[in-house]
C-alpha cells in the first residue's frame, strides 16, 4: 500500500465529487454492492435532520447531538413489550462487539470491526453493500488493538463517515458503500492514534477524536474537524497544554515532548445554540504522576471536560473531574439538558451552595469518568452545579461546591515506585465505554455501572514477583500506565452489574437494578421502556419508572452493542449486538462469544 507523505495533508476523492484537494493516488478500499438493493431514492441528510431527527430514523451514536440515548417511538411500549419478537438476525465480522447501527431511508448502516461497514435491509436483514478497508499488515503494532473498535459512524448528505484504524477520515456512499474521499489525519507509524469511536456532525464539520499512543507524541493527542462534504481539514485542537499556552505550567518541567496519551476516546456531544462541542478526556502515560514530576501537579487537560467552539476548536471552558493516578479516565457521553435543578442535599453529596433551587438551567451532566460520579456543570459557562457517586469509591475525597475544586483521596495516591494502593472503582469502573440514557418522559438519567475495586501497583517492571502475582490469571497489568492491578468485585455484594435510574433535577435514586453479570449500554423509549443487556447475554426491557424486568431474552453471548429502536412503515424495531465481553469477575457465568446483530419487532399484524 503506498502511503502519502506524513507532513502534509492528503484529500484522495473519486471524480464524482467536488474537494479542495485532488490527488492521482486511488482510494484504497473495497465495496461489494447487491445492485438489485440500490435506490437513487436516497434523501440527503441535512444539518437540520441531525439536529431534529425524524422519530424513527437514528442517525448517529447516541441519536442526537445532546447524546441522550432516547427515541420517542412508543409503539413498543410497557403494555405489550412482553410480546416482543425476533424477526432477523446476521452475523458480523469477527472481533465485532461496541458498535451502534444507523436507521435511515429503509436501511441499517453497521459499522464493524478493522474497518468493515455494511448496509442492510432494515425490515428484512437482506445485505446491500459491504466496504472493507484494505489496512497495512504492521498497523495495529503501531495504533493498538483497541483501534480494531468501531463504536460508530456518521451520515451526512449522501456520506457514511467514519474515522479510520490507520488514522484517515473518510467518506462512502451511502447508497452504494463506495469510497468517495479519504483525507489523512495522521502518518499511524509518525504520531500514532487510535480511533476506537468514530465522529459525529456538528453543523457541517467531522468532529472526531482519539486515542493517542505515548510513542505518537502529544501532536496526536488531538481533537479534530474535518469539512463533511469534502474532507478538508479546518482544525485541530491538542488536548495537552504546550508551551507557550494556558496549562503549561501544570506539567511542571516535563518536556513538551514528554507529555503522553491524553485522549478523547469517546465520543462529543454538540450544541447548535451555544454552538459549543463537549468532550471528555483521558489519563496521562504514566498514570501514578510522580512517574512524570509533581503528583500534586494538574496536568492539563488530562480528565476533563472540554468546551469547545465549533468554528475554530478554541477551549470555551475546561472543568477539571479528577488528577488521575489510576486509570480513571473521563471520556464518555456528556447528557445536555435543560432542567430544573433542585440537588437533595440528602441524596448529593456535593452542592454549589449558589443554587437557587428550582432555577432552570442549562446544563451538562451524566457519569463522565470511571469513577461513577454523576457531575452536574453549567454548560454554557462549566459553572459547578452538583456531583454525587452512585458507586462504592474511595479515590475522591471532596469537591468544594463553591468552586467545583475536587480534592482526591491522598491515601491511594501514588508516591513511589512498587507501591500498592486499594482502589475503587478499577480502570473497568465504574462507569465504563457503555452508555447510559435519558429520558425527557421522566428527567432521569439510567446508567449501566460496575461493583469494583483492585489491588494497584506502582510499577515499571512487569517481571517482577509482585507484578506477576497481581496480574496472574488474566487480571491484566497496563505497562502504557505503569500500573499493574489485581481486580474484585467491590466488598459488600456479590453483583457485578447494576443499572441506577438517577433524578436530572435532584440527583435521587429512583430505583437500583442489580445483577451479578455486568451491565451493558441502554437506550430509553417514548414508550416508557428502558432496553439494555449484560455481559452474561441477557438482554431485558425495563420499566423506566419502577425498573421492573418486564421482558427477557437470552442473546447467548455478552450484549457489547448499544442497542438503538427505529420504524420503517410504521412498525418499530429494536436492534442490538453481541460480541467481546468485558472484565471477567464472574467466572460460573460462560456466555458464548458470538458475534451477531439481532433485530426485534411487535407480531405484524398484517
Amino acid at each position: 500500500m503506498s502511503r502519502p507523505s506524513p507532513t502534509a495533508t492528503c484529500v484522495r476523492v473519486t471524480l464524482s465529487a467536488v474537494l479542495l484537494f485532488l490527488v492521482a493516488t486511488p482510494v484504497t478500499a473495497r465495496a461489494e454492492v447487491d445492485q438489485a438493493g440500490a435506490s437513487d431514492n436516497f434523501i440527503p441528510v441535512t444539518d437540520a435532520m441531525l439536529q431534529d431527527p425524524a422519530p424513527g430514523d437514528w442517525l448517529m451514536w447516541r441519536r442526537t447531538l445532546d447524546s441522550w440515548g432516547y427515541s420517542p417511538l412508543d409503539q413498543v411500549n410497557r403494555e405489550n413489550v412482553h410480546e416482543l419478537q425476533l424477526v432477523w438476525t446476521r452475523p458480523l465480522a469477527a472481533r465485532t462487539g461496541e458498535i451502534t447501527p444507523l436507521a435511515y431511508g429503509g436501511f441499517l448502516y453497521v459499522p464493524q470491526a478493522e474497518d468493515v461497514i455494511e448496509a442492510f435491509d432494515a425490515v428484512t436483514g437482506d445485505f446491500r453493500w459491504q466496504y472493507r478497508r484494505d489496512l497495512p499488515d504492521d498497523l495495529y503494532g503501531f495504533v493498538g488493538g483497541n483501534a480494531r473498535n468501531n463504536r460508530n459512524v456518521a451520515i451526512y448528505d449522501r456520506l457514511i463517515i467514519n474515522t479510520s484504524d490507520d488514522n484517515f477520515v473518510f467518506a462512502i456512499d451511502a447508497v452504494t458503500g463506495e469510497p468517495v474521499w479519504e483525507t489523512m489525519i495522521f502518518d499511524y507509524q509518525v504520531n500514532s492514534a487510535t480511533h476506537s469511536s468514530g465522529p459525529i456532525i456538528a453543523d457541517g464539520r467531522i468532529i472526531s477524536g482519539r486515542s493517542c499512543r505515548p510513542w505518537g507524541g502529544p501532536d496526536a493527542c488531538i481533537i479534530a474537524a474535518h469539512d463533511a462534504l469534502t474532507g478538508a481539514e479546518l482544525w485541530r485542537r491538542r488536548v495537552i497544554a504546550g508551551p507557550g499556552e494556558p496549562g503549561d505550567e501544570t506539567w511542571g518541567d516535563v518536556p513538551f515532548e514528554g507529555r503522553q496519551h491524553v485522549g478523547a476516546w469517546m465520543v462529543p456531544s454538540y450544541d447548535p445554540e451555544l454552538e459549543l462541542i463537549y468532550m471528555g478526556t483521558s489519563v496521562t502515560s504514566p498514570a501514578p504522576k510522580f512517574f512524570l514530576d509533581d503528583p500534586e501537579n494538574s496536568y492539563l487537560y488530562h480528565n476533563s471536560t472540554l468546551a469547545l467552539e465549533v468554528e475554530t476548536g478554541e477551549i470555551r471552558w475546561y472543568y477539571q473531574h479528577l488528577i488521575d493516578h489510576w486509570d480513571l479516565d473521563h471520556p464518555f457521553e456528556r447528557l445536555l439538558v435543560d432542567t430544573p435543578v433542585t440537588p437533595n442535599p440528602d441524596a448529593v453529596s456535593w452542592i454549589n451552595p449558589r443554587i437557587q433551587p428550582g432555577e432552570v438551567r442549562k446544563v451538562i451532566t451524566g457519569i463522565p469518568g470511571k469513577t461513577g460520579l454523576v457531575y452536574t456543570l453549567d454548560r454554557e459557562t462549566g459553572e459547578f452545579l452538583w456531583a454525587t457517586p452512585t458507586v462504592r469509591q474511595n479515590v475522591i475525597e471532596s469537591i468544594d461546591g463553591a468552586t467545583g475544586v475536587v480534592t482526591v483521596n491522598p491515601e491511594v495516591v501514588f508516591r513511589e515506585v512498587e507501591q500498592e494502593v486499594f482502589v475503587c472503582p478499577t480502570w473497568a469502573g465504574g462507569k465504563d465505554w457503555e452508555a447510559g440514557a435519558y429520558s425527557p418522559r421522566t428527567n432521569t438519567m439510567y446508567y449501566p455501572l460496575r461493583n469494583t475495586c483492585a489491588t494497584m501497583l506502582a510499577t515499571a517492571n512487569f517481571e517482577s514477583d509482585r507484578a506477576q502475582a497481581l496480574t496472574r490469571g488474566g487480571q491484566g497489568g497496563l505497562a502504557i500506565y505503569s500500573l499493574a492491578a489485581r481486580h474484585q468485585i467491590a466488598p459488600g455484594t456479590d453483583n457485578l452489574g447494576t443499572v441506577r435510574a438517577i433524578s436530572a433535577e435532584t440527583g435521587e435514586t429512583s430505583w437500583l437494578f442489580e445483577t451479578r453479570a455486568g451491565t451493558m449500554s441502554l437506550v430509553a423509549t417514548g414508550g416508557g421502556l428502558i432496553f439494555g443487556g449484560d455481559s452474561n447475554g441477557r438482554f431485558r426491557a425495563f420499566d423506566d419508572e419502577t425498573g421492573e424486568v418486564l421482558w427477557e431474552v437470552n442473546l447467548g453471548s455478552s450484549v457489547s452493542g448499544y442497542p438503538i429502536t427505529y420504524s420503517v412503515d410504521g412498525r418499530q424495531y429494536v436492534a442490538v449486538n453481541t460480541g467481546a465481553g468485558s472484565l471477567n469477575l464472574t467466572p460460573e457465568l460462560r456466555p458464548g462469544r458470538g458475534t451477531d446483530l439481532f433485530v426485534f419487532a411487535l407480531p405484524s399484524r398484517d
